[in-house]
């Protein structure tokens, strides 16, 4: 008997040092893990979009790097913030789509991902996106604010602390460390994840119209997460959600032509 709660006792040890070397190499290794930014940088001229210019926006000590287009008379600016992966300049097909209908945008990447310098941490994300909104501001149009997947995180922060005529959150996820959990069920995120990115906190001072857009079989951030985070919207205009769209399909899906609907609605088209 002695023996054998020896061995359950030796085996109790093994899990828990397991445990909490597979607890250490997560929170190591969190940020490889949350974000991607690698890959290519296109060029502007690459992109071929007529009148957008490169931007360099300062922000403490460092810069974010970007492309600019102001809009045509009648339409806004919209301040696109980027998700998790590559740079923002690999959804250039976008910005020729805004520019080509008078839309003018700022897109650029946050410190760390590729066209930027500097490391990644969620304070320098937030950092990043207030400094474009107001670089933005200064430029004296109308702006609206469409984020994306990681995206949505900042972009609900600056609505919360910055005047636009409008939100858009594609693919949104209530909290990265809500995701984190769902994913990690066996792990303490809630403790030991760094960048948490909670909108389900920052939406509540949110004075904007929020459109959410979100597909069905989204398998990186699940559907759910859009919505209950516009059940927290205070000024709610439409909560989108396309059956057996994945976390990617929402353009081919349309979300562009519900897009100007949402932004006519809110008085940024004139």
């Amino acid at each position: 008997m002695k023996r054998l709660r020896l061995a359950l006792l030796a085996l109790v040890g093994l899990v828990v040092i397991a445990y909490l070397g597979i607890v250490g190499y997560m929170y190591v290794n969190q940020r490889a893990l949350q974000y991607n930014p690698f890959g290519e940088v296109t060029t502007l001229a690459e992109a071929g979009i007529p009148g957008a210019q490169n931007v360099a926006i300062p922000v403490a000590g460092s810069v974010v790097n970007g492309w600019y287009k102001a809009p045509s008379p009648g339409k806004p600016l919209i301040i696109y913030y980027k998700g998790n992966s590559e740079s923002f300049s690999a959804e250039h097909e976008r910005y020729q789509t805004f520019a080509a209908e008078g839309y003018g945008f700022l897109a650029f990447d946050y410190r760390g991902f590729p066209a930027s310098p500097g490391s990644i941490s969620e304070a320098g994300i937030l950092d990043d996106s207030i400094a474009a909104f107001d670089w933005a501001q200064k430029q004296g149009f109308p702006l609206v604010i469409w984020g994306r997947s990681l995206g949505t995180g900042p972009s609900t922060y600056v609505a919360s602390q910055r005047d636009a005529l409008a939100l858009l959150l594609e693919t949104p996820f209530l909290s990265a460390v809500g995701v984190a959990a769902e994913r990690y069920p066996f792990l303490p995120v809630s403790l030991v994840m760094l960048d948490q990115f909670h909108s389900d906190q920052w939406i509540a001072n949110v004075t904007e119209p929020v459109f959410i857009g979100h597909g069905t079989a989204d398998r990186t951030i699940d559907v759910s997460n859009g919505e209950r985070l516009y059940d927290l919207v205070p000024n709610k205009d439409e909560l989108w959600i396309v059956p057996g769209a994945d976390h990617s399909d929402l353009w081919d899906a349309g979300i562009w032509a519900k897009a100007k609907a949402f932004f006519t609605r809110a008085g940024a088209v004139r």
